[in-house]
C-alpha cells in the first residue's frame, strides 16, 4: 500500500508543479489551491480521508508520505503567492501623480433646500412631504380656492387623464391639509418639494420648480408671532444686517396676507443699476399669511380655539437671488461650466 501510494504522490507532485509553473494571476492561485485543498474535493483532503482504510501497521507511512505532499503543495503555492504580490507591487510607479477622480456635489437647489430646512429644523419644526399627484379637493376646495378660481382652469393646472379630479400639485399647500386632518393642534412644520405649473420656460418661470411652504397652528397664534418667526428665518440665512418690509397681499387660504421683502444684500439701495434689485434696493421673496378659519374647519379644526399662519417661498428663486444667478433656467441645463461653481 505504501509503495502504491508512494508512487501515487510522486505522480501527483509532477502534475501539480507543472501546473503550478503555469500560474500568473491571482485568480489561476485561487483556483489551484481550491483544486488540491477543497474541503469535498480537494485533492489533499481525499487523500486524507483515504487514511481511513490504510491498515494499522501502514498509516504512519502513508500520514508521512500525504503530509509530504500537503506541505510541498503549500510551499509552492506560498511562494507563486509571493512573487504575484511583489510582480504587482512593480506595476506600481510611485513617482507618478496621483490621479484626479472628479468628486460631484449636491445641486444648487438641492443646498439651498437643506440650509433653509436646517434652519426651521433648529427652530423646532417638523419635515413632512406628500405626494406630487393630488386630488382638486386638497390642491384647490380644501384651501378655500373658489371654483372659478383662474388657477383650477386647465390653461395654469396640469390635469391627470384619466384621473379624475386629480391634478399634479401646484403648491405644497395641499400638504398641509393632509398633516392638519392626520395631527391635533399644537403643531409646526414645514412642506418642501417639487410643484407642477403650465408656465412656458423663461428666465423666471419653469413647469417645474420647489418650493418650501410652512404652517404653525396653536391656541392664540397671532400676526406677531408669523412676523417673529420670519425676521428670524431671514436673518438666519440672509444675514443680521438684512431689513425686512412686509406689505399687504392677498392667498385665498390666508387672512390677513402679506408678503414679504428684504433689503437687497448686494447694494442696500444704493446702486441704481444693481443686478439683484435693478435699482428699487428691494427683493421680493415670499407670501405668507393667518390661516384662514375655513381652512382650519375643512381640517377638523375648531378656528374659535386655534388659529395659526402659514408661509411659502421658492427655493429655485431664493438661490436665484443669493447667488446673483440670472435666469431660472440655468439650474436645468445641466451645463457642468454653471454647476461647478457651486460645488
Amino acid at each position: 500500500m505504501s509503495r502504491e501510494l508512494s508512487h501515487e504522490i510522486d505522480e501527483l507532485i509532477q502534475v501539480f508543479k507543472a501546473e503550478v509553473e503555469q500560474v500568473q494571476s491571482q485568480q489561476q492561485h485561487r483556483e489551484l489551491k481550491e483544486k488540491y485543498f477543497s474541503r469535498r474535493r480537494g485533492i489533499c483532503t481525499l487523500l486524507m480521508q483515504r487514511l481511513r482504510d490504510v491498515p494499522p501497521q501502514k498509516k504512519a507511512e502513508a500520514g508521512r508520505l500525504i503530509n509530504h505532499f500537503k506541505q510541498t503543495v503549500t510551499q509552492n503555492l506560498d511562494q507563486v503567492s509571493a512573487r504575484l504580490k511583489t510582480g504587482r507591487e512593480k506595476t506600481v510607479d510611485w513617482t507618478l501623480p496621483p490621479v484626479y477622480r472628479p468628486i460631484g456635489a449636491p445641486h444648487l437647489i438641492e443646498r439651498t433646500r437643506t440650509e433653509l430646512e436646517d434652519i426651521f429644523i433648529q427652530m423646532g419644526y417638523e419635515v413632512a412631504e406628500g405626494p406630487e399627484m393630488e386630488s382638486e379637493y386638497n390642491n384647490f376646495t380644501a384651501l378655500n380656492i373658489p371654483a372659478h378660481h383662474p388657477a383650477r382652469d386647465e390653461q395654469d393646472t396640469f390635469f391627470i387623464q384619466g384621473r379624475e379630479d386629480t391634478v399634479l400639485r401646484t403648491h405644497t399647500s395641499p400638504v398641509q391639509i393632509r398633516y392638519m386632518k392626520s395631527k391635533r393642534p399644537p403643531f409646526k412644520a414645514i412642506f418642501p418639494g417639487k410643484v407642477f405649473r403650465k408656465d412656458e420656460p423663461d428666465a423666471t418661470h419653469t413647469p417645474v420648480f420647489h418650493q418650501i411652504e410652512g404652517l404653525l397652528v396653536d391656541c392664540g397664534v397671532n400676526f406677531s408671532h408669523l412676523r417673529g418667526i420670519l425676521e428670524t428665518f431671514i436673518r438666519a440665512f440672509f444675514g443680521s444686517e438684512i431689513v425686512t418690509r412686509f406689505r399687504p397681499g392677498y392667498f385665498p387660504f390666508t387672512e390677513p396676507s402679506a408678503e414679504i421683502d428684504i433689503s437687497c444684500f448686494l447694494c442696500f439701495g444704493r446702486d441704481p443699476e444693481c443686478r439683484i434689485c435693478k435699482g428699487t434696493g428691494w427683493l421680493e421673496i415670499l407670501g405668507s399669511g393667518m390661516v384662514h378659519p375655513k381652512v382650519l374647519e375643512n381640517c377638523g379644526i375648531d378656528p374659535e380655539v386655534f388659529s395659526g399662519f402659514a408661509f411659502g417661498m421658492g427655493v429655485d428663486r431664493i438661490a436665484m437671488l443669493r447667488h446673483g444667478v440670472p435666469d431660472l433656467r440655468m439650474f436645468f441645463e445641466n451645463d457642468l461650466r454653471f454647476l461647478r461653481q457651486f460645488g
